[in-house]
C-alpha cells in the first residue's frame, strides 16, 4: 500500500504519535510520501527524520496508485489537504491533533486501530459535496474550490455591504449585512453554524445560505438544493469586499460578479465504522453532558 501524508504544524505533544505512525508504516510495509513543507517542518522543527519513499509538492507529484491521503492536524489542515488529493480521487484520512475536529475525527489514541481497519477495509467512505467559485472576468486558480464554505464579507469599511443574491437566475434577496456564507453540508457545522445556520448530514444534497449579522432581523438562513446555482453581486463603500474559499481569502473589486455552483467532483473522506455522524455531533458538541437530560 502507498499513502500520502499531509500536514502543516502540530502541537509538540503530538510528536510521539507521529513517530509511532511512521513506525507503523514501516512495520506494515506501507510506502509513504510526505508533503515537502511538512517534511521540512518535521526534520528542522521536530527533529523527526522519517524513513519515507518520497516527498511531493502537489497532487501531480504523487504516484497514480496512492491509496489514501493522511491529514495530520485539525479540520483546517484537512481542508487544505483536499487540494492535493487529485480532485477528490484519493480518499482522505483525518487524524486529529487539534481541538474540535469534525472532519479530522480519528483521535491520537485510535491511530493504530484506525490504520488496521483501513488495511482490512473495515471503513466507510463518505463522499462530500464541493463548492466551485467563478469570479466573472477573472482568471481562475486553485482558489476556486471549497469543501466547507464560500464567504463574502466587508473589507475596507466598517459599513455593511449589500449582497444582491440570485438563485438559478431568480432574484432572492438583497442582504444588508456584514457578509454572507454559502455552505455545503460539511460546512454546516463550521462558520455557518456559528451564525445560526442549520446542521445538515453529510449526504444532504443541499447548500445553506447564511447571512452574517443582517440588518433586517427577519432574515434567516435558507436551505436550497445543491443543483441550484447562486450568483452574488456586491455593493458597498470602498473598493473591495473579501471573498473566502474555506481558509483562503482574497480581496475582490465590487465590480466583479460571483457565481457559485456544485463542483464536478466530490471529496472522499474515510470514516471508521464505529464513528457515525450523529455520534460525532454528540461528542464534539457535548450533547447530553448535562446530567439532568
Amino acid at each position: 500500500m502507498k499513502i500520502a501524508l499531509y500536514g502543516l504544524a502540530v502541537n509538540p505533544e503530538f510528536f510521539e504519535e507521529i513517530l509511532k505512525l511512521f513506525d507503523l508504516f514501516k512495520e506494515k510495509e506501507i510506502e509513504s510520501y510526505v508533503y515537502r513543507p511538512f517534511l521540512e517542518y518535521l526534520q528542522q522543527e521536530c527533529g523527526i527524520h522519517p524513513e519515507i519513499s518520497g516527498h511531493y509538492e502537489n497532487g501531480s507529484d504523487l504516484p497514480d496508485d496512492i491509496s489514501y491521503l493522511f491529514s495530520l492536524g485539525g479540520d483546517g489542515t484537512l481542508l487544505k489537504s483536499f487540494i492535493v488529493a487529485k480532485n477528490g480521487s484519493i480518499p482522505i484520512v483525518g487524524i486529529n491533533s487539534g481541538r474540535l475536529g469534525f472532519l479530522s475525527d480519528i483521535p491520537r489514541d485510535e491511530i493504530e486501530k484506525a490504520l488496521n481497519d483501513i488495511i482490512d477495509g473495515n471503513i466507510i467512505i463518505d463522499e462530500r459535496t464541493v463548492l466551485e467559485l467563478e469570479i466573472v472576468n477573472k482568471n481562475q486558480s486553485e482558489f476556486q474550490y471549497a469543501l466547507n464554505e464560500i464567504t463574502v464579507t466587508k473589507l475596507d469599511s466598517s459599513s455593511m455591504i449589500n449582497i444582491h443574491t440570485f438563485v438559478n437566475g431568480e432574484f432572492l434577496n438583497t442582504y444588508w449585512a456584514d457578509g454572507l456564507i454559502i455552505a455545503t453540508p460539511t460546512g454546516s457545522t463550521a462558520y455557518s453554524l456559528s451564525v445560526g445556520g442549520p446542521i445538515l448530514t453529510p449526504d444532504s444534497e443541499n447548500f445553506v445560505i447564511s447571512p452574517i449579522a443582517p440588518h433586517n432581523l427577519t432574515v434567516r438562513p435558507l436551505v436550497v438544493p445543491d443543483h441550484h446555482s447562486i450568483t452574488l453581486q456586491i455593493e458597498g463603500r470602498g473598493l473591495h469586499f473579501l471573498t473566502s474559499v474555506d481558509s483562503k481569502s482574497e480581496p475582490i473589486y465590487f465590480s466583479e460578479l460571483l457565481k457559485i455552483r456544485k463542483a464536478p467532483f466530490k471529496v472522499k473522506t474515510i470514516r471508521l465504522k464505529d464513528h457515525s455522524f450523529f455520534s460525532t455531533l454528540r461528542n464534539k458538541l457535548m450533547w447530553g453532558v448535562d446530567k439532568r437530560n
